[in-house]
């Protein structure tokens, strides 16, 4: 039976594995279980060419006591980036469907590539607020859309669940976001997934309301948070507000991305404050 990633209580400690064998895929979720986390972040571009295959990702799926999620962000272990048509990487997200993960990590510049690495200027006329920054990853076309919304449905129809992730790459007021979410939802994902940019404290202070504002108008689940010289709290402090998933690192290595939360940190900080408002 297929495990669910949205049955799980928020907010989810997500265990972020990017290795390159499934035995040690399954080793490392094994080790996150025990630690505390619950659900598994899988980047199945890191997985040697010879395992990114249904029968390898089932193997990893069959031995998860995690449920996975799983991504393929065009990067190999080492973070450089491996070329290949938006074809084939949507295969490797329907491979990973058929071998049985809870859900997949959907990107918003899935099928336009341009939007992944700069805004395209044709959309600035649109009366979006935002768009208004010229944020990367938001498509708005509406050929695109559809095909996205295709690929959510085919996701659906085998009984998976869908993330829709969005690298904005730039500071975002709570109004805007708000209707970015609102625009995102229509497409029917299952959790929204929105990074923005923080380099202020009025930044950070503006990602809080955000979270605070989002939790109450946006019926989706949303994991909002920033990267960025002052980004690191709201990876901490909005989960507590409302966000969904917090991305973590059990330990970390060559191949972690050092801005994510140390789960054993992580999880003491939930905890204590779980504690002091029963």
């Amino acid at each position: 039976m297929r495990k669910s990633f949205v049955a799980n209580k928020a907010p989810v400690l997500a265990a972020v594995i990017r290795e390159r064998t499934p035995r040690d895929a399954i080793a490392e979720i094994k080790n996150y279980a025990l630690h505390g986390a619950k659900g598994a972040d899988l980047h199945l571009s890191c997985l040697d060419e010879q395992y990114r295959n249904v029968q390898s990702i089932a193997e990893i799926v069959n031995q998860s006591p995690l449920p996975i999620l799983g991504l393929n962000y065009n990067q190999n272990p080492d973070w450089s980036v491996y070329e290949t048509t938006e074809e084939e990487r949507v295969e490797l997200l329907m491979m990973a469907i058929d071998a049985g993960v809870a859900g997949v990590d959907i990107q918003g510049y899935t099928y336009d590539l341009f939007s992944h690495k700069a805004f395209r200027e044709e959309y600035s006329h649109l009366d979006y607020s935002f768009i208004k920054n010229k944020p990367r990853e938001v498509v708005v076309d509406p050929k695109i859309i559809e095909k996205q919304c295709d690929l959510i449905e085919r996701v659906h129809a085998k009984g998976g669940e869908v993330l829709l992730s969005n690298h904005l790459l730039i500071p975002m007021k709570t109004d805007e976001l708000v209707e970015l979410c609102l625009f995102l939802e229509q497409r029917k994902p299952d959790i929204i997934k929105i990074v923005t940019q923080s380099e202020t404290d009025e930044d950070m202070l503006e990602s809080f309301k955000s979270m605070l504002t989002i939790k109450k108008e946006i019926k989706t689940p949303v994991t909002l948070f920033c990267n960025g010289a002052t980004g690191a709290l709201t990876r901490i402090i909005n989960p507590m507000l409302g966000g969904y998933m917090v991305f973590t690192s059990d330990g970390f290595n060559a191949r972690s991305n050092f801005t994510q939360m140390d789960l054993t940190t992580i999880k003491q900080v939930l905890d204590g404050v779980e504690k002091l408002s029963m």
